[in-house]
Order: C-alpha cells, then structure tokens, then sequence
C-alpha cells in the first residue's frame, strides 16, 4: 500500500485534498482524530493534569482542547517548552494509532492511504510517505479560511510559527497541488496525481 503525506501552511486546504484522495479510493490516516483518541487516555490525562492542572479539563473531565491549545501556542519560552512537553507525551502514542490504522488498511487492500498530520515532518512521519504532496493557497486565502473556523489572527499565526517554514515543507514535497481556486479546479489536480499513483480505470 502506497502511504501519501500531505504537507502545506494552516488551513491551506490539506483535509480537503484527503477527503479529495478518499473519493477516488484511498484509505485516510487523520492523525489529528489520532490525537482525540490519545487525549482520552488515562495516562496521558494524568500527564497532563501533572503539567497544567484541573483548568485544561471540560466539565466532562476529557482534556479541553481548546484550553491546552491557550498553554501551549505562542511565542513564549514556556509555550515552546510546553507544546514540546505535549509532544513528547502525545506524538509516539499517534504514531502507534496510526501504524495500526495503516496496517488494517493494508489487509483490506487499500490501494493508498494517505496521511493528514499538521507536524508530518516535524516528528519524522514523512519516513513512512511514498509520496508527498504540498497543498499550496496564499497567506491571505489562509487567513480567511482559519477566521471562519472561528480562529483569531493570534491564533493563525501561532499554530503557523509551531510549524516549519512553508519553504522548507515546498521543497521536500513531490507534488504541488494549488488550493487557492476553485473546488473542481482542486479536484481536477488531486484527480491527476491519483491516476499517476494509482493507475487504472475511469475514476469518478
């Protein structure tokens, strides 16, 4: 089974190329369910009570998301030291999810899978890739994508300076699919490169 790792900026449209990927038959690796799940685990909960407290947790007693994402972007010293904390805890635990959900994939006969992880090659993930692709829009596109999920500018540029430099994540890429026009425009790009990875009949 073929891996795809989809790389690009914050809300750059990368869910989009996945659920683009899935249409035409590939398996999804979403790596950000993955942390949802990790969350929910009993020693990770208790590691991170450890570190930040009660205040991070819902009434319902699961992690806030939202909260912890309040510790551990910005541009603080002890906001770096925090979200590496979180990586550290969180990351190998994704990883196993994730190798799991590939290798069912895989004994399903899933022609491809592909990987939506927002620290793809941060963590070294890219090492499981066949192919990458970067899903390209400019900044402002970006911006506008990220207000209508509700994110302020801090936000934005938060989760993009955790992140590495969108030159550095273009050139380890194989493919560049643009996402700054429109749906079947995108649609057209993914449709391609699927057929040079995955050839056979008429795709829909």
């Amino acid at each position: 089974m073929r891996i795809i790792g989809l790389l690009g900026g914050v809300a750059s449209g990368k869910t989009l190329v996945a659920q683009e990927l899935a249409r035409l038959g590939a398996g999804l690796l979403d790596a950000d369910q993955a942390g949802h799940q990790v969350l929910r685990m009993p020693h990770i909960q208790q590691a991170i009570r450890a570190r930040w407290g009660p205040d991070v947790f819902g009434p319902d007693g699961q992690v806030d998301r939202s909260r912890l994402a309040q510790r551990v972007f910005g541009p603080s010293p002890q906001a770096e030291a925090d979200r590496l904390y979180l990586q550290e805890i969180t990351h190998p635990e994704i990883g196993q999810l994730l190798r799991q959900q590939a290798q069912q994939l895989a004994e399903q006969g899933c022609p491809a899978a592909v990987l939506d992880a927002p620290l793809l090659l941060e963590v070294g993930w890219d090492r499981w890739c066949d192919k990458l692709v970067f899903v390209d829009a400019p900044l402002e596109v970006r911006q506008a994508r990220a207000v209508q999920r509700g994110w302020s500018a801090d936000d934005f540029t938060a989760r993009e300076a955790a992140q590495w430099p969108l030159d550095k994540k273009r050139l380890r890429a194989d493919i560049i699919i643009d996402n700054s026009g429109s749906l079947e425009y995108t649609r057209r790009q993914v449709l391609q490169f699927w057929q040079s990875l995955i050839p056979g009949p008429p795709y829909p």
